[in-house]
């Protein structure tokens, strides 16, 4: 796995440059003190990136995650050349949001369902795969289907996390398992229903794997643990929200929450039930510049501010960036994106440090994108906020102070004080998701993902009560998320919107977008040679002028594409890579609206291009779940309680109103309701939980189980023929019309 530019260069690292001698050692073996001692060869080799740009060693390329590449033998000259060099079919037909690391010519990607596999990055070849065997019945614990959004390496180990909390280190070279540990400790004040579920990539700073979890929306406390990379022992752990109690959890973080987070909560509100969310479930990001490791900490839980912390407070650190020190977890400092968030507007969206000049004065500074709508300039060393502007419509706010950059919040918004509904823009998928935003140096332009996915808030009636295997938001799950009228829905489908979104940091203003047909598309990655690569939930992968966005290139791939792109060589080939594969929570909880914008067949694998690819993709199926027609109903039944309980157990999975986004069985069209044992077999008693089908009779008796059987085939009924229809279209998706919704 030894490549010659590391052979050579050991044997003159003496003499050699500090950027040469990372390239140099980064694959040899460090002992524990050495990697604590200093940033370690790997850590030296990701530092200096640009010395050996054919590699892709941590999750944004370089510690500043601006996902570039400076790799520029693929130009806005030649792009519209590229050809499909190989493709490698998946064994996970679900979302895939991987990225993946590429290592002398060996790419590292997980999928879903926690796996791991080593590919010859010129050839698709597998070299090896490992399964951690996550049970299915831990599927259910999480928002947003059993992704994995990647892996870190360091030290010739591959790290990555598994969905039921583990971390498991690898020997790269072979694949043999060296050591997995639990992230999630037996604590009570973590919440009672303990919900931890890890998809996010871990990252690793001076010999130390950082990672966080999921979680906040069945009831967790968020925090944030710190693993020595060649042992696996627990270095130090930070939470981001208060004990319960206000005592010590003996962690890095007791000082700052004791003495300054705990005041901002209510004492009494469900907080203390539910643990308070803050989970750190993506971005984590550690700045060699500022030495410091950056948190994006996730939304508060429940949602509801007023049962949450009874309407007062602005709970930190919820929907915050907050900076700690790499060897101890020590607070250094924060900043509060959304105070009292009460729209699951979290700021774990991506991450990224770059040098800006602001007032004529060249700053290192963090530029985030968060799920609130507002593109932040934060100063990278003391957290100071310098800028900020809405990058997408909003309309909870009117804009940020201009001094302390909290926002200016818009009272009809606050759903939860005024007890109205709220028909939020961005809505809780935010006005920019999970998907990586990329920056050039070149254009000194930042590439984001943006979107646009209402959403309609409103309150759970008569206080919080939270219901065991579910979300637990605090809101209505009757009313919430989609309006239930054909006009509301033409409505909501018209404000759907998706685009590649060019901006200007400094300036704060949009350069240019490129429109597409919808949102919840794939991550960006940007090139020396001035292209843009980006995959869209349509199942196109797309090269983009980086200048002007104009179309350069575009592929068919089969299947919506939600993972970024990366960027690398083997023996002086330039490849273009992505994992592909619909899902994630858009097409799990907005179900068949879903549909008229994403994917209904997953054909999950990955693909890599070149300029002299010869491959094919084999012949796909487009059908999607076919409908059948329904059983007949029982009359007496009452398919309306249902309803409710649909909502609350398994719309996160299987659609809103029991309608699949195209992921999941669709269960109108499912045998298991053509008989009261066999759905009760498969809900209660948990007959498919091998495969991800988890059991629900400690949470429904018997008489409600059947009564989410004929809501089911209620819905059945009512849909069967436009689904039948919809057919009609070449590729099976229905649109807007053929779901009864009038435009």
């Amino acid at each position: 796995m030894t490549s010659p530019l590391f052979g050579k260069a050991r044997a003159r690292r003496a003499v050699l440059t500090a950027g040469t001698i990372c390239a140099a050692l980064f694959l040899s073996p460090l002992s524990p003190a050495q990697a604590r001692d200093d940033q370690g060869a790997t850590g030296e080799a990701i530092i200096h990136a640009d010395d050996h740009p054919e590699n892709w060693l941590t999750y944004g390329r370089t510690y500043s995650e601006q996902r570039y590449s400076p790799l520029d033998q693929i130009n806005t000259s030649n792009a519209g050349n590229l050809k499909l060099a190989w493709y490698y079919d998946l064994d996970t037909n679900r979302g895939q949001e991987g990225t993946p690391l590429i290592v002398d010519g060996v790419m590292y990607a997980t999928t879903n369902w926690s796996k791991m596999k080593a590919l010859d990055a010129a050839t698709g070849k597998l070299l090896w795969a490992y399964d951690p065997k996550v049970p299915g019945n831990v599927a259910d614990r999480g928002c947003c289907d059993t992704v994995n959004r990647g892996a870190a390496y360091w030290n010739g180990k591959v790290y990555f996390g598994t969905f039921d909390g583990r971390l498991i280190a690898l020997d790269a070279k072979t694949g043999k398992l060296v050591w997995s540990v639990n992230t999630i400790p037996k604590d009570a004040s973590l919440g009672k229903q303990r919900s931890y579920t890890v998809d996010g990539a871990p990252r690793i700073a001076k010999g130390r794997v950082i990672i966080g979890n999921g979680g906040a929306e069945f009831g967790a406390r968020g925090f944030v643990s710190a693993f020595d990379a060649e042992t696996g022992k627990l270095d130090w752990r930070f939470f981001t929200v208060p004990n319960p109690e206000n005592k010590p959890d003996h962690a890095a973080s007791d000082s700052i929450l004791m003495s300054k987070a705990y005041q901002t909560w209510s004492p009494t509100g469900a907080w203390t039930r539910q643990g308070g969310g803050g989970t750190v479930w993506d971005s984590i990001v550690y700045d060699p510049v500022t030495d410091l490791v950056y948190l994006g900490v996730g939304n508060p839980s429940p949602w509801n501010y007023k049962y949450r912390s009874n309407g007062v407070g602005d709970n930190l650190f919820v929907g915050s960036i907050v900076a700690i020190k790499p060897e101890t977890g020590e607070y250094v400092w924060h900043f509060q994106e959304t105070p009292m968030d009460q729209w699951d507007y979290t700021s774990v969206q991506q991450i990224m440090t770059v040098d800006l000049p602001i007032n004529g004065q060249t700053r290192h500074v963090i530029v985030h994108a968060p799920k609130n709508g507002f593109f932040y300039i934060i100063d990278a060393k003391t957290g100071e906020f310098l800028s900020g502007k809405n990058y997408v419509y909003v309309n909870w706010a009117s804009g940020l102070d201009p001094k302390t950059g909290r926002p200016i919040y818009n009272p009809d918004a606050m759903y939860t004080l005024n007890g109205k509904e709220w028909y939020g823009i961005p809505g809780d998928l935010g006005g920019h998701n999970f998907a990586a935003m990329a920056y050039s140096p070149k254009t000194n332009l930042v590439y984001i993902p943006a979107q646009q996915v209402p959403f309609l808030y409103k309150s759970q009636q008569g206080g919080f009560k939270p219901h065991p295997d579910s979300w637990n938001l605090g809101l209505d799950m009757n009313k919430v998320g989609l309006p239930d009228t054909p006009e509301a829905k033409a409505a909501f489908i018209k404000d759907l919107k998706g685009y590649l979104l060019a901006w200007d940091p400094v300036n704060q203003k949009e350069v240019f977008r490129v429109d597409h047909k919808g949102p919840w598309n794939g991550g960006i990655v940007a090139t020396g040679g001035n292209v843009l690569f980006q995959g869209l939930a349509n199942g196109e992968f797309h090269a983009y002028d980086a200048t002007n966005g104009k179309d350069l290139y575009h592929f068919d791939a089969q299947s919506a594409i939600i993972a970024p792109p990366v960027v690398y060589s083997v023996n002086g080939k330039q490849y273009v890579a992505v994992e592909v594969g619909w899902g994630g929570i858009y097409p799990f909880f907005l179900g068949g609206i879903a549909r008229t914008s994403g994917w209904t067949v997953n054909h999950s694998r990955v693909i890599a291009f070149s300029l002299d690819g010869d491959a094919k993709l084999p012949p796909s199926n487009d059908k999607g779940f076919l409908p059948v027609q329904p059983p007949e109903g029982d009359k007496s039944a009452d398919a309306q309680k249902g309803y409710f309980n649909f909502q609350t157990y398994c719309a996160a999975c299987h659609g809103d109103n029991a309608e699949s986004g195209g992921v999941l069985p669709d269960l109108r069209w499912s045998g298991a309701i053509r008989h009261k044992e066999g759905f009760y077999n498969v809900v209660g008693r948990g007959a498919l939980t091998a495969f991800g089908m988890d059991r629900f009779d400690a949470s429904m008796n018997p008489t409600e189980i059947e009564e989410v059987r004929q809501f089911i085939i209620k819905r059945a009924q009512e849909t069967y023929q436009r689904e039948v229809d919809a057919r009609k279209n070449a590729n099976g998706t229905p649109d807007a019309a053929s779901l009864g919704i009038q435009q």
